[in-house]
């Protein structure tokens, strides 16, 4: 399985950003994709995720900001940044982990960067 993220780049505070993340290769029908982030200093955090069947999970600081969708057909997972902040800045990380066999597997993209500022 591969992930290519893409979207990333320069926003000012109080903008918006759309970031994508395609998969490849063999993918179970059952998966979650989603985007963790990571800056500066910090450990990597779940930013948002959403299942095959449509479950979605936020990290409470990016609720009411933050919506994550998926177009299953062609395995892509979107999220569309609003109301952005200096603190959103971050490398944004592609994550899908799929079931096999009894055992969930977990991939990772190459990361897209996010700058919130002014």
């Amino acid at each position: 399985v591969q992930l290519q993220a893409s979207g990333g780049g320069l926003v000012q505070p109080g903008g918006s950003l759309r970031i994508s993340c395609a998969a490849s290769g063999s993918i179970a029908r059952v998966n979650d994709m989603g985007w963790y982030r990571q800056a500066p200093g910090k450990q990597r955090e779940l930013v948002a995720m959403v299942s095959s069947g449509g479950t979605t999970n936020y990290a409470d600081s990016v609720k009411g900001r933050f919506t994550i969708s998926r177009d299953n057909a062609k395995n892509t997972v979107f999220l569309q940044m609003a109301s952005l902040k200096p603190e959103d800045t971050a490398v944004y990380y592609c994550n899908l982990r799929h079931l096999r066999l009894g055992r969930w597997y977990n991939y990772w993209g190459q990361g897209t960067l996010v700058t919130v500022s002014s």
